[in-house]
């Protein structure tokens, strides 16, 4: 899809003279329905760095005896309702998630980066969609959480893995349903450690080089310590198709509390919970600094 003409994106030497902020200001003027969208994409990405905040942070407790145990995404969102003005962040963070998997939308259907067709192309695309739901369907769970306060006392994300696992046992191959689920997983995490490995993740920032490289640092830790996660969740899971047990399916918060439980296991967990909260401030630095050309698409 062509984008049409509008507003011309800032190149790094004109960052310092306009903002990303006025930029948006300027487009709400000029195409409001292309400044909305890439509002909403970058509340998105604050929402995701947020939430990788409130794992990382509650993560790194656990690690000390400072928490119960780590927790996983809703988990860990659910943890500050009971803090003054918590409904209204959770609202704002429900809205966020929705907002980025509308970004993962743009991207993997419209191709918003302009990543092309090639194999690697493809594949990241559908990756970027399967991320979109699972951003969507944790936003969902967000606003069902709110339909009552007593509702965050509902089962946490590991009892929800379980069932999930539970049920996917009871059909026809569901053992091979729940190990190919494990080794999607286990691919992905591998995906973020490879991206740790090559780096670049700062490239599509517009900012001063000395904060570039500051970002490009926080994403190869972040990435490698989420990859190790995912790996372990991964790992986790398929292990619980192949012996038919829902009961040792995991999400993220059981991951964590098994890397706690391995040699060395509280030191382990307080690095990968910083290398998670270090994930949670990439991407709050992608929400402001990212070039998001949402609005080519949707305009």
């Amino acid at each position: 899809m062509a984008p049409r003409s509008g507003p011309a994106m800032a190149t790094p030497s004109e960052h310092d003279a306009e903002t990303a902020v006025r930029q948006t200001l300027n487009w709400l003027k000029a195409a409001p329905l292309g400044a909305l969208a890439q509002l909403a994409c970058r509340l998105g990405y604050g929402a995701r760095g947020f939430v990788y905040l409130s794992i990382g942070a509650i993560a790194f407790m656990a690690a000390f005896e400072l928490a119960p145990r780590a927790e996983g995404s809703l988990d860990a969102i659910q943890a500050w309702a009971e803090w003054p003005l918590g409904v209204v962040l959770l609202w704002v963070i429900g809205l966020g998630l929705y907002g980025f998997a509308g970004w993962r939308l743009l991207q993997s259907v419209f191709d918003a980066d302009r990543q092309g067709r090639s194999l690697k192309a493809v594949l990241t695309r559908a990756g970027q969609a399967i991320s979109g739901a699972v951003y969507a369907s944790l936003g969902f769970s967000v606003f069902g959480a709110l339909d009552t306060l007593e509702d965050l006392t509902e089962p946490d994300d590991q009892a929800a893995e379980q069932q999930a696992a539970e049920q996917a046992l009871t059909m026809p191959g569901g053992e091979w349903l729940v190990v190919g689920l494990g080794a999607f997983i286990l691919a992905a995490g591998l995906a973020n450690l490879v991206k740790a490995a090559r780096g670049g993740l700062a490239d599509r920032l517009v900012c001063e080089d000395a904060l570039s490289r500051a970002a490009g640092s926080l994403g190869r830790i972040g990435h490698a310590a989420r990859g190790l996660a995912f790996v372990t969740a991964g790992l986790m899971l398929g292990r619980a198709g192949l012996h038919a047990r829902a009961e040792e399916a995991a999400g993220l918060g059981e991951a964590l509390q098994a890397l706690e439980r391995a040699p060395f296991g509280s030191p382990l967990l307080a690095l990968v919970a910083l290398g998670l909260a270090a994930f949670g401030l990439f991407a709050l630095l992608e929400a402001r600094y990212r070039t998001i050309p949402a609005a080519e698409v949707v305009d």
